[in-house]
């Protein structure tokens, strides 16, 4: 039950700090993924420029060019990996356009990436980082029927922050999908 002293905390804390109280919960619909992941790409390779999947991974300049969006919506229990069915309805949004993406374009593929923050070390930032990533590609293969083949994933741990900070930031804790296949051979 709310009691007034509830809901003067929740409301001073949204005037105080109104993108904490709406980016945490906002999960961007299917509409806007599928529109961000379907733009026009930002640069055209010629097929001699392209490169292996492997190669795109570690290659920050090829990444900036590609279709992305950040999802920062997705909730990890500290220093865990393990995505909750209390998460599923946002996972859904990301699920229903992918499909669609892949119903137009089958030969569509998307790098899921795994982000943190710089609390901890760098080395179990990594390690996180990657485990979320695959937690999150297994619940959209396993739970809402994303064709895995479509999925590649990655960690970067702490290593491209968005709030350049070494204290906790959950803007820095977040999940990229990036279209790909535009840049792969």
């Amino acid at each position: 039950m709310l009691t007034r002293r509830t809901l003067a905390a929740a409301l001073i804390a949204a005037i105080a700090m109104p993108g904490l109280a709406v980016a945490q919960a906002t999960t961007p619909s299917a509409a806007t993924i599928e529109r961000k992941l379907e733009a026009a790409p930002r640069v055209k390779l010629r097929p001699s420029e392209r490169v292996t999947i492997r190669e795109f991974k570690r290659r920050p300049d090829l990444r900036r060019m590609a279709r992305s969006i950040d999802i920062q919506s997705i909730n990890f229990a500290f220093g865990s990996a393990a995505i909750s069915s209390s998460q599923y309805d946002k996972i859904e949004n990301i699920a229903d356009a992918l499909r669609r993406i892949l119903r137009r374009d089958p030969g569509a593929r998307v790098l899921i990436e795994g982000h943190t923050d710089a609390v901890g070390s760098f080395q179990s930032n990594q390690i996180l980082s990657e485990q979320r990533a695959a937690s999150l590609k297994r619940t959209l293969v396993r739970e809402f029927d994303v064709p895995g083949y479509a999925l590649e994933t990655v960690g970067y741990g702490e290593e491209f922050l968005l709030v350049p900070t070494q204290n906790e930031n959950w803007q820095n804790r977040r999940v990229t999908l990036r279209r790909f296949d535009d840049f792969i051979r």
